[in-house]
């Protein structure tokens, strides 16, 4: 009797350690210094390990170690990761709904975005058509981003001849409006793009001037908050289906439009800290449209709207609807430009 009670307990006690070794890979691609790591994913995997009483453990994988930037959301959907941290814009009309949170004075907050986004694009039900094959979790913009340049961008019109990195598709389609071309490649890259001479600018937030060390090879920057580029954060499904139910509790309450917002505020006071310094530093020209030009900026902006309208008519969807939920949702969260 003595040693079945001796099994038994060793047999439980496996079990506990079984559970307590349940490890996710999470991949993203950032550099492990970049504020969305930093400050975004390690402390949320954090929080995930605590709450689940160590029986759930996150590997963070980053700087494209496992995969391309732009494959991450078909290595999340397949299981090569458990986590995926995906920037749909990188799949230019793979997400057409989604597309709308890039086009730019919508939103001209990040982390209230985050929520904002999340409650439209989860709540809505639009996560749910578009992303189907994966478990969406939770939503990571920065703040607005801006054009920098190694030539003064001061008007749509000084566009016009550049070459752009832009951020994702959307602004893609908005350089292309104007007359520029663009040069579509992952932000880890965009450095390189312009220190050989294969792009003029980029669209990034101020951050990356740190982030991708951008400073020292673009000095001209419009300081008009224009559009963002809202990362996700997405589950294996299997990963996620094939959790117990504490555990899946666990991540319900990590993937909230509340925790979108905790998620992103690191990262948005990381970039008004680097925007400042840009602002102080003499080698630097950060030019502030006047009330003029911010209306051409935002003139300028009618055919990417429209356009995308009709990419949501061909998916389906009544686009006035769409971006009406969309704009309510901003509104309600204080950050509707």
């Amino acid at each position: 009797m003595k040693r079945l009670i001796i099994i038994a307990a060793a047999l439980a006690a496996s079990t506990i350690a079984a559970r307590a070794e349940t490890t996710l890979r999470l991949s993203h691609w950032l550099p492990a210094t970049h504020p969305a790591h930093t400050t975004g994913i390690e402390p949320w995997a954090k929080s995930i390990e605590e709450a689940s009483g160590g029986e759930l453990k996150i590997e963070i994988y980053p700087a494209q170690q496992l995969g391309a930037a732009p494959d991450h959301y078909d290595m999340t959907r397949d299981g090569i990761v458990d986590i995926g941290y995906i920037n749909p814009g990188y799949t230019a009309g793979r997400f057409p709904i989604y597309e709308l949170t890039g086009i730019p004075f919508e939103a001209k907050d990040g982390p209230k975005a985050a929520k904002a986004i999340n409650e439209w694009y989860v709540d809505g039900g639009y996560a749910a058509r578009e992303m189907a094959d994966v478990h969406f979790c939770l939503v990571n913009p920065h703040n607005p981003g801006r054009f920098h340049a190694n030539a003064p961008i001061h008007v749509p019109a000084d566009v016009k001849g550049k070459t752009v990195r832009p951020a994702h598709s959307t602004m893609a389609r908005y350089v292309n409006s104007l007359g520029g071309t663009s040069v579509q490649v992952p932000a880890p890259e965009a450095r390189d793009a312009i220190a050989k001479g294969t792009a003029d600018a980029v669209t990034f937030p101020y951050e990356a001037m740190k982030s991708f060390k951008m400073a020292d090879v673009v000095k001209f920057h419009n300081d008009l908050p224009l559009y963002l580029s809202s990362q996700v954060i997405l589950f294996n499904k299997d990963t996620y289906e094939g959790l117990g139910d504490d555990l899946k509790n666990v991540i319900d309450d990590h993937c909230t439009p509340e925790w979108s917002e905790r998620f992103s505020k690191g990262w948005a006071d990381y970039d008004n800290e680097v925007r400042q310094s840009i602002l102080d530093d003499k080698e630097h020209e950060v030019y502030t449209p006047n009330a003029e030009e911010v209306t051409l900026w935002r003139d300028s902006v009618g055919p990417v709207m429209e356009a995308w309208k009709a990419d949501a008519r061909k998916a389906g969807y009544d686009p006035d609807e769409v971006l009406a939920a969309y704009d309510k949702a901003l509104e309600a969260n204080g950050t509707k430009y």
